[in-house]
């Protein structure tokens, strides 16, 4: 019989529920399993597919600057480069309340946001659970859904209900819709393209702002829909008004986008907007659509090609594919089902649950990359629980290694994104902060300092003048902020058309 050790532990659910384990592993295992050297082996292999070095860096940022420079310059492009029709920076003074609502990739979020003054607010929400099913269904369905939980949320928080709103008041929105859309006002957006696993049918192309004033009319909420923002241009928006060096916002999560302030005369395909006297624009870049169809710049591998050709969105949305939260734990899988075809890894025990695609959450990247036992306890509880599959340490050691070279790779091409925006509005001497928000940002081990570290090596040691920071909230009180500066603007006459 052979020796074994006992593990035990817990690991947490990406549902949030925590569960304990217990089991065992074995110094000489009853199964087939690979060992040290052949991992090692395999390791380099991937080790080269997924490091990127510091010149390549160089030349997708050279690459992404331009591409950022063709999408303000022409209409219709792969990085679209959208005009928000939000005018400068907010001044700090914007008060009231405001109402906004957040339709994101899992949930939909409903906030009533009382503006204080001086870069402080409260905030008080509501959260929503969107199902696949609401996501592929009728999209005017989709915004009925949106009209009537928003309606819900006013009606318990009017002040006869122990709430701060005042029955009958109507409340300027901000609808926070995270998805690329063309604009020609600040209240209109056409849906270009769904994102994020979304699918609903008879959106694209369509006023999405209509969309949703129609719902509203038909479950009579008590609302004037002020602006269509995305939720970068939000958080853009929401962390300047809180610490005014921010001068780019970034989401990395189950997206990924970027939002800066651009001057007008560089926006060339604005034209004119008639009166005003304004002389800065937000935009909103929808990055993740960089080097897509064409494939020439990003440093795409086997497992990144299956990824895009099996995806619902083939070809489109590349720069996205290598970074955003929604890919990498299948990338991860595609390798170790490659090394299972290969006959390498699980001989002899049935890998039927891995091999389903999507099944290997991106969680998991994180969980097994700040795993801090000697034996990695979690990473066997991750195979264990959710695989029905026994792992040496070897192994083990393997699949850690390997989770940091996917999320390694990600922070760095995050990097080359933010020096692209850095380099084009000469930001690296004075340096500036960078909003920073999404789940990989917030909760994967060490993707904010690889996204530092590949600053520095983009730029040298002035890389250090950029620093990223905890985003403020962009798709709650940005949005609001943003209703409340349009609000403002217009009364004031300023590009009242838009």
């Amino acid at each position: 019989m052979p020796s074994s050790r006992r593990g035990s532990g817990s690991v947490v659910l990406p549902s949030g529920q925590t569960l304990a384990y217990h089991t065992r592993t074995q110094d000489e295992e009853d199964l087939p399993h690979a060992n040290k050297k052949t991992m090692a082996d395999h390791l380099r292999k991937y080790d080269s597919l997924f490091t990127l070095t510091p010149q390549r860096m160089r030349m997708i940022v050279e690459a992404f600057r331009d591409t950022l420079e063709t999408g303000l310059q022409k209409k219709c492009q792969i990085v679209p480069m959208i005009p928000t029709f939000v005018f400068g920076w907010p001044t700090g003074e914007e008060k009231g309340d405001f109402l906004a609502v957040d339709l994101g990739g899992t949930n939909l979020r409903v906030c009533l946001v009382t503006l204080q003054g001086e870069g402080k607010f409260e905030l008080t929400q509501s959260k929503y659970r969107l199902t696949e099913e609401q996501k592929q269904e009728e999209g005017q369905k989709l915004f009925d859904f949106c009209a009537e939980c928003l309606g819900n949320f006013v009606k318990s928080n009017i002040v006869s209900a122990g709430g701060k709103i005042e029955e009958g008041k109507n409340i300027p929105l901000g609808f926070t819709f995270s998805y690329p859309c063309s604009q020609e006002r600040i209240d209109h957006g056409e849906l270009i393209r769904w994102t994020k696993g979304f699918g609903a049918p008879n959106t694209e192309g369509h006023d999405v702002a209509a969309m949703f004033r129609e719902a509203l009319v038909k479950y009579e909420v008590p609302v004037t829909l002020e602006a269509l923002i995305n939720d970068t241009t939000g958080t853009l928006i929401a962390s300047h008004y809180v610490n005014p060096s921010t001068k780019i916002a970034v989401i990395f999560g189950t997206g990924c986008n970027a939002a800066y302030m651009e001057k007008l005369p560089a926006i060339e395909k604005l034209g004119n907007l008639g009166e005003g006297s304004a002389d800065e624009m937000a935009i909103n870049c929808e990055w993740g659509a960089f080097d897509s169809f064409e494939h020439e710049h990003l440093p795409r591998t086997t497992y990144d090609i299956i990824v895009d050709e099996t995806s619902n969105k083939p070809g489109e949305q590349s720069f996205e594919k290598l970074i955003s939260g929604r890919y990498l734990g299948e990338i991860l899988r595609l390798v170790i089902c490659e090394l299972i075809d290969e006959g390498v890894l699980f001989l002899g025990q049935n890998t039927y649950k891995i091999e389903i695609p999507y099944v290997f959450d991106t969680a998991f990247l994180s969980l097994m990359e700040s795993d801090p036992t000697d034996e990695l306890l979690m990473i066997i509880g991750i195979f264990t629980h959710f695989f029905a599959l026994e792992t040496t340490l070897a192994e083990r050691q393997f699949f850690k290694a390997l989770a940091k070279l996917v999320g390694r790779r990600a922070a760095r091409l995050s990097a080359c994104g933010i020096a692209a925006i850095v380099n084009k509005m000469g930001y690296l001497e004075d340096g500036c902060s960078v909003g920073a928000d999404g789940s990989l940002y917030n909760k994967y081990p060490g993707f904010a300092d690889r996204v530092h570290e590949g600053l520095v090596d983009i730029f040298g040691l002035k890389g250090k003048n950029i620093v990223t920071h905890h985003a403020e909230d962009g798709s709650g009180v940005g949005s609001a902020i943003i209703a409340a500066m349009t609000k403002n603007r217009k009364e004031a006459g300023i590009f009242v058309n838009v």
